[in-house]
């Protein structure tokens, strides 16, 4: 009896995902607790896994379509584990050997006769799928170009595009002109947007209409704090196994300056304000969807080590699509660090229901004037942006300018190495 495979639920404000990449398709074998497929929410890439070992005997939803939490997106048909251990293998197999097949046919440049040159290209069997991009430079039905440049290859297609549905679905229709020339080869492709990116649009234009948004910026003088991380490092690394960064140091001393202005880290919740008398700090990371900010909890807890390599672990899931929501979700202050881009000055715009964000950006020797002479120092630019309804200029103010209090004179911190 087949096995139904539904979408799970993912969270508790969340009842459509995206269909991701289908792991293992339409007659292939999976073992138990084998990855199937991948969804797509709004905060995360969610793998469901096989419930029994199988074979997967009909899909019903392709990459790029949208389905509901508890809705079939496929069927399996349950096996032996044994027997689809063996059939898993054989796929294995079977997809090697057409890899080196095609690899050493690419390899091997096609040999024309001249002849040959002249002749109309094969036409392409119906089940073959046409490519998904299309050179608007060159008319349709112009026949690649052979000799010695070997083997034309496709394109790679997006894998939001369901190229098997689409082929499917469509329907005889009478030859089309073709494509005028685009001028200097310009194209186009329309990608549909991941449900991360658009909860990002949603929730950066929710922060500019329900939030008063003011930034406040000032810089600081790294040298103290280039210094130590310079004499400790070596220290640091054999000890806990992980460099020393400047991330740890920021987390710090945003927490001391939180502490002290407390409207910070609070959030308008109806008509009261909530002061959070704890610190979880979002950190803004590059993930493989998108801009992610998974969560420090109880940062004023952490070591410096612990600070670091949980930021390099959730930094490492983010880029590989595995942070768990829960990770995501929640989050009293955030950190985003646009100095890893080369950012030198930005205005970063508050994650709500949060009050305030601190942004980094990259640190560059600049000219500054220290006991009436102008000296070279390595300076970075820091902002603040705030909700102006909760915090008020002297606040943000004063919390910016403890941030650079605590970063110019690190000693203040205890480093434990």
């Amino acid at each position: 009896m087949a096995i139904e495979l539904k979408v799970p639920a993912v969270g508790e404000s969340i009842s459509e995902v995206q269909i991701g990449q289908w792991l293992k398709g339409e007659g292939q074998s999976a073992d138990k607790d084998e990855n199937l497929v991948e969804i797509e929410t709004d905060k995360a890439t969610v793998e469901i896994s096989a419930p029994v070992s199988g074979t997967i005997s009909k899909v019903l939803k392709r990459t790029g379509e949208t389905a509901a939490v508890g809705e079939v997106i496929g069927f399996m048909e349950p096996v032996a584990e044994g027997q689809a251990t063996a059939a898993a293998k054989r796929d294995e197999q079977a997809a090697a050997a057409a890899q080196a097949q095609a690899a050493q046919t690419i390899q091997t440049p096609m040999k024309v006769r001249p002849e040959a040159a002249h002749r109309t290209a094969a036409p392409r069997p119906a089940a073959e799928p046409a490519p998904a991009v299309v050179d608007r430079a060159k008319p349709a039905a112009e026949p690649a170009a052979q000799g010695d440049q070997g083997l034309v290859i496709s394109p790679e297609v997006p894998r939001a595009i369901p190229r098997g549905r689409e082929m499917q679905k469509a329907k005889p229709k009478p030859p089309a002109p073709a494509p005028s020339p685009a001028r200097d080869g310009r194209e186009e492709e329309a990608v549909p947007m991941s449900p991360i990116r658009r909860r990002i649009a949603e929730r950066l234009v929710e922060a500019q209409h329900a939030a008063a948004l003011l930034t406040t910026f000032n810089e600081i003088d790294m040298s103290a704090v280039i210094a130590l991380r310079n004499e400790q490092k070596q220290l640091f690394l054999e000890k806990y196994g992980i460099k020393l960064g400047f991330m740890s140091f920021f987390v710090k001393a945003a927490i001391d300056a939180l502490k002290l202005v407390p409207q910070v880290n609070a959030e308008i919740r109806g008509a009261d304000i909530v002061y959070h008398n704890y610190f979880d700090i979002g950190i803004a990371v590059g993930g493989g969807k998108g801009l992610v900010v998974p969560v420090l909890r109880d940062a004023d807890r952490m070591s410096f080590a612990e600070i670091e390599m949980t930021i390099a672990d959730l930094a490492h899931r983010a880029r590989e699509n595995s942070l768990q929501l829960e990770e995501l979700q929640g989050g009293t202050f955030t950190i985003s660090n646009g100095g890893v881009y080369g950012s030198m000055l930005s205005m970063p715009i508050v994650n709500p229901p949060q009050s305030g964000i601190l942004g980094l950006h990259a640190i560059q020797d600049r000219p500054v004037a220290r006991d009436n002479q102008v000296v070279i120092r390595p300076m970075m630019y820091v902002a603040l942006t705030y909700d102006h309804r909760i915090v008020d200029g002297q606040g943000a103010v004063t919390c910016l300018k403890r941030i650079k209090e605590v970063i110019e004179q690190p000693m203040r911190m205890l480093v434990e190495i």
